[in-house]
């Protein structure tokens, strides 16, 4: 892969990873309801997530994604309702009063961002057919999918990293009588993420 390749991969990778999917809007809700801790472990979650889908890109198998099309939709599917049903808890505990804190998701919020990663399928069919695009194929494949897929974390882990620190802040500046209110906000992100994962459709 040539330089300006590199390049043209790591802006388009930029505003790739800048549009808020899934993983973003839940790093987002937990970030403002649980503070930057837990937004933060989100996005460690993610991380291993991408780098397993990277791992399994670069074992030859997304040639197997097309022919195993309808487990990823359950996949998807699952992920999808997972996300809707935190949402939905969220929203029926903003109706029970003011609460100094939520209870954390069950196995934790690393946990909990490695599931969402790993339940969007859509990343893996993505790289499939992104990174052969800047790919110099009399080069090593193997090299240019490693780094390729190292750069494609870094930006991630930079974005999400932005979201939960900045989501964190404003969840601090909050007043008491406001968290009704952000747990409303909190809910509904995720819930809109789970919609958007829903039906979301790889092509």
């Amino acid at each position: 892969m040539s330089l300006s390749a590199y390049l043209a991969f790591l802006l388009a990778c930029i505003v790739v990873m800048i549009v808020p999917g899934p993983a973003v809007t839940m790093i987002l809700a937990n970030s403002l309801r649980h503070g930057r801790r837990a937004g933060l472990l989100n996005v460690a979650g993610v991380q291993l997530g991408m780098a397993v889908t990277i791992g399994v890109l670069l074992g030859g198998f997304a040639s197997v994604v097309a022919a195993a099309g309808e487990w990823f939709v359950w996949l998807r599917l699952a992920g999808a309702a997972y996300l809707i049903w935190i949402g939905v808890k969220l929203l029926a505990a903003s109706g029970a009063g003011v609460a100094p804190a939520a209870r954390p998701p069950r196995g934790g919020f690393f946990v909990q961002g490695l599931a969402v990663s790993l339940s969007n399928p859509k990343t893996l069919l993505f790289f499939g057919a992104f990174f052969p695009q800047f790919m110099d194929p009399a080069r090593s494949v193997t090299l240019q999918v490693l780094i390729m897929g190292a750069s494609a974390m870094a930006v991630a882990a930079i974005t999400d990293s932005t979201y939960a620190m900045l989501a964190s802040r404003a969840g601090l500046a909050l007043s008491q009588r406001r968290v009704r209110l952000l747990t409303r906000l909190s809910g509904g992100m995720l819930i809109g993420g789970g919609l958007w994962l829903a039906f979301s459709r790889a092509k």
